[in-house]
């Protein structure tokens, strides 16, 4: 019996890392569809930002009781886990709490730290399920989140609940064993654990059968479980768990207001103002000016799309978003997310991209939606993994502007004065210092 168990678990761990290494390399493969980007400069500082943003979460902390809550859920999460390796042996192996006799009262100590943030988390998911759903706090009741994404997070958070009160009962029911000399349980004995042990009362009436059973079915329940939220990861916003990482090793290290130009755009203005710098002969076209779909963008937009929490605070911080206008940062990540996993599932089926009629710009983002934004840079300051939907934005605003010729008419009279007169205003260069001529005449 204990050989079948053994040979289950192996084939139920192989699906599982099989499942989850097949979608990553999905993943990682959409993500390189976009423009090659170099982020090799200050590895310091970008080390820096992976310690103080995804593993200290510090712009969380600007609201010190909510950043604790999910501080206790991601650091249970995190650390909980290595107990699963402990799991994962078990299972292998065929023995039962392989660590508790090499490791003897350190093995009680790190089972209770366990046991402390499994309550935690599960308190904490609860709180949260709270204000989403009782609650409903304006970022979380928001039409960006109507359909999957609202249900995706309840999902989450109801199965790491259901995770953690399987880890503690199925604690409950092995101590429990342990005290009843059941065999295979109190071979390494480990003593009471700090949370588990008050359900014993629960669980007393129940013969050593039946308790074994429990123990059995929550051990199997916790780490299929596990399998099935690793491969749940990389279809939900909680990607993020992994992708923080990375992404905030490749934020964007210059000043916000300092936005990304061109260069073949400033050698045309450099030359049209200098005639006599301009290269002889024929020169190549330039790349496309801006971004229409995921291709165009840089493959660090691509992974702020994957990285994403839709947590919102990029909405909530937005000028345009709170006075009522279309634009959602939130919903901008979002969009380019459904449409790179689009264009990632038309070359799997086709095995190299084909037109589909639709674009990222006109078809996911609205011209009314980019419009909106003031680039005022609120939703980047916001933003806990360092994800900028300014970027996305800009890109494909500059395309609008400068592939199709679509602006307001307001933006076209300030162009065409920028290229008559070298400024925004209706006034020939010859005139613009007459102002101070009259203030000499006064």
């Amino acid at each position: 019996m204990q050989i079948i168990q053994q040979v289950l678990f192996i084939l139920l761990s192989a699906v599982a890392v099989f499942l989850f290494t097949r979608k990553a390399r999905e993943i990682s493969r959409n993500i390189r569809l976009g423009r090659e980007e170099d982020f090799s400069d200050n590895p310091s500082r970008r080390w820096k930002n992976v310690l103080l943003l995804a593993f200290g979460q510090k712009k969380m902390f600007r609201n010190p009781l909510v950043a604790l809550l999910h501080f206790f859920v991601y650091a249970g999460f995190i650390i909980i886990n290595i107990e699963v390796l402990e799991i994962v042996l078990d299972g292998i192996t065929g023995q039962h709490r392989l660590f508790a006799a090499p490791l003897s009262g350190l093995y009680l100590f790190l089972i209770n730290a366990f046991e402390i943030l499994a309550l935690t988390v599960l308190l904490a998911c609860v709180i949260f399920l709270v204000r989403r759903n009782v609650l409903k706090l304006n970022r979380f009741a928001s039409r960006d989140l109507n359909g999957w994404p609202r249900s995706d997070a309840n999902y989450i958070l109801i199965t790491e609940i259901i995770l953690m009160s399987l880890f503690l009962k199925m604690n409950a029911a092995d101590t429990l064993l342990q005290i009843r000399g059941a065999e295979h349980y109190a071979t390494h004995p480990t003593g009471n654990f700090i949370i588990s042990q008050y359900l014993h009362p629960l669980l007393n009436g129940y013969s050593d059968a039946t308790l074994i059973t429990i123990e059995r079915g929550c051990w199997w329940l916790h780490i299929a479980g596990i399998f099935a939220f690793l491969n749940y990861l990389p279809y939900s916003k909680h990607l993020h768990i992994i992708l923080a990482f990375p992404n905030a090793y490749f934020a964007r290290l210059k000043p916000l207001g300092e936005m990304e130009n061109m260069p073949a755009v400033q050698q045309e203005v450099l030359y049209a103002m200098q005639p006599e710098l301009a290269p002889a002969g024929e020169q190549p076209a330039p790349q496309r000016f801006g971004a229409k779909d995921v291709m165009d963008l840089g493959w660090k937009n691509l992974l702020d799309a994957y990285s994403c929490t839709e947590c919102g605070r990029c909405s909530a911080a937005c000028p345009a978003n709170q006075t009522g206008k279309l634009l959602s940062p939130r919903k901008i990540m979002m969009d380019t997310r459904d449409r790179l996993e689009a264009v990632g599932k038309n070359r799997t089926a086709n095995k190299e991209f084909k037109e589909d009629g639709k674009t990222l710009l006109h078809d996911y983002i609205s011209v009314e939606e980019l419009r909106a934004c003031t680039t005022c840079n609120a939703c980047v300051q916001e933003c806990p993994v360092s994800i900028s939907p300014l970027d996305i934005i800009l890109q494909l605003r500059r395309c609008l502007v400068m592939e199709e010729s679509n602006s307001p008419q307001e933006w076209t009279a300030m162009f065409s004065n920028v290229e008559n007169n070298f400024a925004p205003w209706k006034f020939s260069p010859d005139e613009r210092d007459k102002w101070a001529e009259e203030l000499t005449e006064n």
